[in-house]
């Protein structure tokens, strides 16, 4: 049942996407998100999409591995297109109802936030798919080293966003044996109105809180046993160096940047006939 979520779970494979500093691929994914939501108009919004799939194509990664991502947010890009184009308003009036009203420009508008929330996403799972959890606490907690010198926690909080990556596909396996024994004792997930199968889900949540508490409770029991203690002086096993591709790579992103930045600027110059209809306001 859950699969085919992709987020959080690590694709090993030889790539150059794999090879790069996690934190050049922290700092590109702060740069891109900061991208896709500086892009006003679908010009600037393929430049996004443009690097999105050369980053898959160097990540050597099944392309329907990233794409399952979008899976955990179709709710939510669900409902937010059916808010937006209801009640966006707009000129351009196809449908009108009392309040509800269907235009052009909301209608473009949903689709533009569409396709932003599946590149935010989809980026986003490229940095997990591509970085051991491991790898992942060591760049964060080399990106926030700074925050030390005012007392704050930042190996605890890269800690604690590695297990909870860890434990993601670990929480997804047990589920879907609790899902399992549950059909066989005859119980029904997919038939009724909301309010039943809402019911049918807490002898699912139950286990499974039972079963997340006795995981943490048994990672701090073999984390006590090996004796971890967060020490001033830590070493590390591996020692974070970037290389030629991290700049390649950090190069890209402030070429994107700076590529949405010109396109929302001189966009109207490319095709000034259809950019009154793309460019997102």
């Amino acid at each position: 049942m859950l699969n085919d979520v992709a987020f959080g779970q690590y694709y090993p494979v030889n790539s150059a996407v794999h090879r790069l500093d996690p934190r050049t691929k922290l700092i590109w994914l702060i740069a891109y998100i900061v991208a896709l939501f500086l892009a006003n108009n679908f010009y600037s919004l393929a430049v996004c999409a443009l690097l999105l799939v050369v980053a898959i194509a160097a990540s050597k990664l099944p392309f329907a591995s990233v794409l399952r991502s979008i899976k955990g947010i179709l709710f939510i890009l669900l409902f937010t297109a059916v808010l937006n184009l209801l009640f966006y308003g707009g000129e351009t009036v196809l449908v009108e109802w009392n309040f509800i009203k269907i235009s052009v420009e909301g209608i473009i508008f949903t689709v533009f936030l569409a396709f932003r929330l599946t590149f935010l996403v989809m980026g986003s799972t490229i940095l997990t798919l591509t970085t051991t959890p491991v790898s992942l606490t060591d760049g964060i907690e080399s990106l926030l080293t700074p925050l030390k010198f005012i007392k704050f926690p930042v190996h605890e909080l890269a800690l604690i966003m590695s297990i909870a990556l860890r434990f993601i596909p670990t929480l997804i396996d047990e589920t879907n044996r609790i899902i399992s024994a549950q059909k066989a004792r005859g119980a029904d997930f997919e038939s009724g109105n909301i309010l039943k199968r809402v019911k049918a889900v807490v002898p699912i949540l139950i286990p499974l809180l039972i079963s997340a508490f006795r995981r943490a409770e048994e990672l701090g029991d073999a984390m006590d046993a090996r004796c971890y203690s967060n020490a001033k002086n830590r070493t590390k096993y591996k020692k974070l160096t970037f290389k030629l591709g991290d700049l390649v790579a950090v190069i890209l992103v402030a070429a994107l940047i700076a590529g949405v930045v010109l396109l929302n600027i001189y966009g109207a110059n490319i095709i000034p006939e259809i950019y009154n209809y793309i460019k997102i306001s």
